[in-house]
């Protein structure tokens, strides 16, 4: 395998986080040291802060725990790849868990002034002109969590050792901001917080073919398609009056479409209906099963 050339590297002690230009093409390896730290970490489109990675739609399509060979794509109207996972050697990375806060410690902990992932954040990305109201929810790197089978939420020691590394290829533009996790009181980094070690590499040709083939669509928006073009800069918020509401294909129009079935196929209707949700209304049982049957067949996970 052709060897990668290093553009930079950084330790990330704890209590701290950076802000880094990851250009597309380029590869950010965040590396345990010491091995169980967990690391927040979020990102935006280096040119448009307003697109960022967006964990809701990552964790719709990849589910909690997503790894090596997913996208960490940004949220509508943009909808885009803006970092590939090319390889993660430990497999343990969380999508259910918020950024921890100050107010977290001090309202359950009592404790006013602690690290925390968001202030962390703030203060990394604040080079670059960003506020404490543009942190997002945090991809949380190397984090052990998930859900029992009663619903509860949990958090777990984790097992990632000293090397262990998670390679991150840069699809677009972007501003990188990893942050060694402020919770030493959870088990989330086992109880302590350590340094990471931080490597931006130039990707080789084998790294650039990696990530399958991701095209554009036109419901892929940029503020080109807007109508307010503006980012608004002014706090408090007032009506325009010129305002006229344009609506996706408003006013809605409802068609009926009959549906003619034999003897045997009412038959079979009227056996699998969910009669709890739908009563008499022959129309909304077809409606839901074979949408239903449409959405398991057809629509891909």
């Amino acid at each position: 395998m052709t060897q990668r050339e290093e553009i930079w590297s950084w330790v990330l002690e704890p209590g701290t986080g950076k802000a880094i230009e990851l250009l597309r093409g380029q590869i950010l390896r965040i590396e345990q040291i010491e091995g169980g730290q967990c690391v927040d970490f979020n990102c935006f489109n280096l040119h448009d802060y307003k697109e960022y990675m967006h964990t809701g739609r990552i964790r719709t399509l990849y589910g909690l725990h997503p790894t090596e060979g997913h996208f960490m794509w940004s949220g509508p109207p943009r909808e885009r790849a803006l970092i590939y996972i090319l390889e993660d050697t430990a497999g343990c990375n969380d999508l259910l868990f918020p950024r921890c806060s100050a107010h977290l410690y001090e309202s359950i902990y009592g404790l006013p002034a602690h690290t925390n992932c968001h202030d962390i954040q703030s203060e990394a990305q604040r080079e670059y002109g960003l506020t404490p109201d543009d942190v997002h929810d945090s991809f949380n790197l190397f984090m052990h969590a998930g859900v029992d089978t009663d619903g509860k939420q949990w958090i777990d020691r984790q097992h990632t050792k000293p090397g262990d590394y998670i390679d991150l290829l840069a699809m677009e533009d972007v501003l990188a901001v990893p942050n060694v996790c402020g919770s030493d009181i959870m088990k989330t980094s086992n109880f302590s917080i350590k340094p990471v070690k931080l490597t931006v590499f130039k990707a080789t040709a084998a790294d650039l073919a990696a990530p399958p083939h991701v095209g554009s669509l036109p419901s892929q928006r940029t503020p080109a398609d807007f109508k307010v073009k503006q980012i608004k800069v002014e706090r408090e918020l007032r009506r325009d009056a010129s305002y006229k509401p344009e609506f996706v294909n408003v006013p809605i129009r409802i068609s009926d479409v009959p549906i003619f079935l034999s003897a045997e196929e009412y038959a079979l209707l009227q056996q699998c209906k969910l009669t709890e949700l739908y009563g008499d209304d022959d129309g909304a049982a077809l409606r839901d099963i074979v949408f239903s049957w449409w959405a398991e067949r057809f629509v891909p996970a």
